[in-house]
C-alpha cells in the first residue's frame, strides 16, 4: 500500500482558497498537519488571520492573504509572491438559491459561475507555472456531486459545478506530461455551518431541512481528510476523480432520513 508522501522542499507550499470556513478551513488544518506551509485565501480577512494564528500557534506554518478569486488583477498580483508552490486547492465556491429554471435569479447564476468556475480558472492560470516549477505540483478542484448529476431546483449550482468538473477534466488532458497532477474531489451532502444557510439567504429553518433526519452527513473534516489523502499520494499516482457521500446518500435525490 502506498504511504503518504512528505512534501519536498520545492513543493511544500499549499494555497487554499475559500479558507475562511468549512471545507477550506478544515483542509488548511489538515495540510498544515501534513507538513505544508499553508497560504490561506478568502475575502474575510479576520477569519483567515485567526486561522493562521491558530495554526502557527500549534507549531505549523501559515499565512493569511485576503483575496477575491473573481478579481483577476488581485489574483495575478497574489501569484507574484511565489516562485514555486506545491498544491493549489480550488475550494472557493458555493450555492445561491434553489429555484426552478423558470424563475431562477440570473444574478445568482452569474455569481455562482463566477465563483465556482471563473475563480478556479483565475487561480489555476495564475499559479500553474509555479506548480510546474516545483517539479511536483497538484491542482485540486473541489467540485460536487452536483457536477455529475442534476436535481430539481439546483440547475444554477449544477451548471456551475459541471463547469468546474469539465475544467479539471480538460486541464488534465492538456497538461499531461508535465509534473502536475489534477485531482477532482466531488463531495455529496456535507453539513457545514454556512453552506445551506448561505444558499437560502440566512433562512435557518430552510437550511436545517436539508439535513433533517440524516444521522451522519459528511463533515468538512471528512472532505479535508480526503483531499489531503489524494494530495499526499506518491507523485506518480493521480486521483483523477473521487466522489464521496455519506452512507445515507445514494444519489443527489436519494437520501435515507430517519423519522
Amino acid at each position: 500500500m502506498a504511504t503518504a508522501a512528505a512534501p519536498s522542499a520545492a513543493s511544500r507550499i499549499a494555497v487554499v482558497t475559500g479558507a475562511s470556513s468549512g471545507i477550506g478551513a478544515a483542509t488548511a488544518r489538515r495540510l498544515a498537519e501534513a507538513g505544508y506551509r499553508v497560504v490561506l485565501t478568502a475575502r474575510r480577512k479576520d477569519r483567515i488571520e485567526a486561522l493562521a494564528e491558530e495554526l502557527n500557534g500549534a507549531g505549523h506554518s501559515a499565512v493569511a492573504y485576503p483575496l477575491d478569486v473573481t478579481d483577476r488583477a488581485a489574483v495575478d498580483e497574489f501569484a507574484t509572491a511565489f516562485e514555486t508552490i506545491g498544491v493549489l486547492v480550488n475550494n472557493a465556491g458555493g450555492a445561491l438559491g434553489a429555484d426552478p429554471v423558470a424563475t431562477g435569479d440570473p444574478a445568482h447564476w452569474r455569481t455562482m459561475y463566477e465563483t465556482n468556475v471563473i475563480g478556479t480558472l483565475n487561480l489555476t492560470q495564475a499559479l500553474l507555472p509555479k506548480l510546474e516549477a516545483s517539479g511536483d505540483g497538484v491542482v485540486v478542484v473541489v467540485s460536487s456531486t452536483a457536477g455529475h448529476g442534476t436535481y430539481e431546483g439546483g440547475a444554477g449550482y449544477v451548471a456551475a459545478k459541471h463547469g468546474a468538473h469539465v475544467l479539471a477534466e480538460t486541464l488534465r488532458l492538456e497538461i499531461v506530461g508535465t509534473p502536475v497532477r489534477v485531482v477532482e474531489i466531488a463531495p455529496g451532502m456535507v453539513k457545514t455551518d454556512e453552506f445551506a444557510l448561505t444558499r437560502f439567504g440566512g433562512d435557518t429553518e430552510r437550511a436545517a431541512k436539508v439535513y433533517e433526519g440524516v444521522a451522519e452527513p459528511l463533515t468538512a473534516d471528512d472532505v479535508a481528510d480526503t483531499i489531503t489523502w489524494a494530495v499526499t499520494r506518491p507523485s506518480h499516482v493521480n486521483v483523477d476523480l473521487l466522489v464521496l457521500r455519506p452512507r445515507a446518500q445514494a444519489s443527489n435525490t436519494k437520501v435515507h432520513r430517519e423519522p
